[in-house]
């Protein structure tokens, strides 16, 4: 079976504008363990060292980290490296990918003597209106064009993560982390978050169960250049509960169903689920985090980091 590692660095620095007197966050960095996805090593490092660290899996299965702070400091820094080895992942069999997606629907709709199986049960979590994601006519109108009467799911979900990746541009400036969903719909751009909310808005508003993916992409530097460290950048992309396979994966940024490319940190009903960082303190002024992704495969990583040092002892510089 064919299986890739990959390096993944990802680094955020927030340098405050005034002390932080004290401060509380979770941190939603650590990969995935799938049956196609393997963690083979994960270091977190983080600076100031908090006085309090622990780790516990949400409602969602996903890892977090707690660091709290009850001390002055006037910086953070979290650096999150890991190993993963990718297989290819599973597909649905042809009996589940000729299932039409209203006998979908249908099955997850409530009854007061429905009794769900457990799989179903737990996809209906994703079905409904979340923080970020509304239900509206607007997103079933528009996901129409693709999910056509009678048409199977797995074929209707790949016609509408193509017609997202036709319809909507990529603009980095068009939004920003919490731009409703409904304006990126409107203006027809924006980024792989946007994406993936407008992509669930679509399946939910059908009443299908659609959860949103959040990870790593390899990008490949353009012809000539070559790869250089803290350019890439978390990746999101959408998954949808087809019976008898589980969720089929699919990513409307780039109109492919992610294999041996998507590196997966978590799930959740959207952004919101599974932000890779989030927290509150007393004090700190205007501040925004300095990012740096570096997603690197094993052949590549000896000429990328020279002697293969993690960078772990730049925290005590």
């Amino acid at each position: 079976m064919t299986f890739v590692r990959y390096h993944v660095r990802h680094e955020t620095l927030y340098q405050y504008d005034q002390v932080v007197g004290e401060s509380h966050h979770l941190l939603r960095l650590t990969p995935r363990a799938l049956p196609w996805q393997r963690n083979l090593e994960h270091h977190l490092a983080i600076a100031p060292e908090p006085p309090v660290r622990s780790s516990f899996l949400d409602s969602f299965g996903n890892r977090i980290t707690k660091i709290d702070f009850t001390a002055e400091h006037e910086y953070l820094r979290i650096i999150s490296e890991f190993w993963v080895e990718l297989r290819e992942r599973p597909k649905p069999s042809a009996a589940a990918a000729k299932v039409p997606w209203e006998t979908v629907r249908d099955s997850l709709r409530y009854r007061a003597d429905r009794k769900f199986p457990a799989d179903h049960l737990q996809a209906t979590a994703f079905r409904f209106v979340s923080t970020n994601v509304p239900i509206d006519s607007q997103y079933a109108a528009y996901a129409r064009e693709a999910f056509l009467p009678g048409r199977a799911l797995v074929e209707a979900a790949d016609a509408l993560m193509r017609m997202i990746h036709r319809d909507f541009s990529f603009d980095a400036t068009a939004t920003e982390t919490f731009t409703p969903v409904g304006q990126a719909f409107k203006a027809r751009r924006g980024v792989c978050q946007d994406f993936s909310h407008i992509m669930i808005a679509c399946l939910r508003s059908l009443g299908l169960a659609a959860r949103y993916m959040s990870g790593y992409i390899l990008t490949h530097p353009p012809e000539g250049k070559e790869r250089l460290v803290g350019a890439d950048a978390t990746h999101a992309w959408v998954a949808v509960f087809v019976p008898d396979f589980g969720w089929l994966e699919l990513d409307p940024t780039n109109a492919l169903r992610p294999d041996l490319e998507h590196i997966t940190l978590g799930w959740g009903r959207d952004f919101s689920d599974i932000t890779p960082m989030r927290g509150v303190l007393l004090g700190g002024g205007g501040h925004e985090p300095e990012i740096a992704v570096t997603v690197v495969p094993e052949e590549e990583f000896a000429s990328l980091y020279g002697d293969g040092e993690t960078y772990l002892e730049e925290l005590s510089t």
